[in-house]
């Protein structure tokens, strides 16, 4: 399989509509030999964060030159640009709203180029101005992989013209670091912004949140007493808290923000 003929789709449509089926189609329709992996199309709707972060976790394991589709897109329609970026590793497309705000602060910027889509030979002949994932997004990941160059599919864009948000990262509070949830996944984990070089010794740390004390780190999920909630370092490489047999979200009734405190 050519790496060139791989799009992966991560959205916020649901399975519930045809509009998942539609991107798909329309990349097929341009490319017969593509190949189509579905990363996650249950973002909660309209949430840029939570599609980025996703996408920071997932891209890094597919094989190089993978062309990676992101439609969370709630400016569709508006004066928002579609862009697409291509790293030593990957390409992107998406609308410009901060989706690829991980993907940019990872990228060394020498090896990286932009484009805004403005080449409409690369869309559907018709766009509508609420469903860009069909006309634009897809289709031109569909030429993408049949190896149409970046540069022919619109206007250079520099690496600082793109929309960004700051990134959460743990700060440093005295003999603690302060971190943040950044992701409840479906079992109801929460992932926070701490990576395991935080962390010191496993046995001893002492983590704080939700008005929760959890002292010492588990290996896996079944550790600990059911009910109650426990910490460990989750496969993204950063410090979840869960709770064996529960959901750590609704037990802790904590969000995407909160603040959890690691002493070690």
């Amino acid at each position: 399989m050519s790496a060139m003929r791989l799009i992966t789709l991560t959205t916020d449509f649901g399975l519930e509509d045809a509009y998942v089926g539609v991107l798909k189609g329309v990349i097929l329709g341009i490319n017969p030999a593509a190949t189509i992996v579905d990363v996650c199309h249950a973002i909660p709707p309209q949430d840029v964060r939570a599609a980025a972060f996703l996408l920071h976790t997932a891209w890094p394991y597919f094989p190089p030159g993978t062309i990676h589709v992101v439609v969370v897109d709630p400016g569709v329609g508006s004066q928002r640009r579609a862009i697409a970026v291509a790293t030593e590793a990957a390409t992107f497309v998406a609308p410009d709203n901060g989706v690829l705000s991980y993907v940019l602060a990872e990228a060394a910027a020498k090896n990286t180029q932009a484009v805004h889509l403005t080449n409409q030979r690369y869309w559907l002949p018709q766009v509508s101005a609420t469903f860009h994932g069909r006309d634009i997004f897809a289709p031109v990941a569909a030429h993408l992989s049949l190896g149409v160059p970046l540069a022919d599919l619109g206007e250079p864009l520099s690496l600082g013209e793109l929309v960004t948000f700051p990134l959460p990262r743990p700060e440093r509070q005295g003999d603690a670091w302060v971190g943040h949830v950044v992701h409840v996944d479906h079992f109801g984990n929460l992932v926070t912004d701490l990576e395991a070089e935080a962390i010191g010794d496993a046995q001893t740390v002492v983590i704080e949140v939700g008005g929760q004390r959890i002292v010492g780190l588990r290996r896996t999920y079944t550790e600990g007493t059911p009910g109650e909630p426990i910490a460990l370092i989750g496969s993204s490489g950063r410090l979840e808290i869960a709770v064996p047999g529960g959901h750590a979200a609704r037990w802790l009734q904590a969000q995407i923000g909160d603040q959890v405190r690691l002493k070690n």
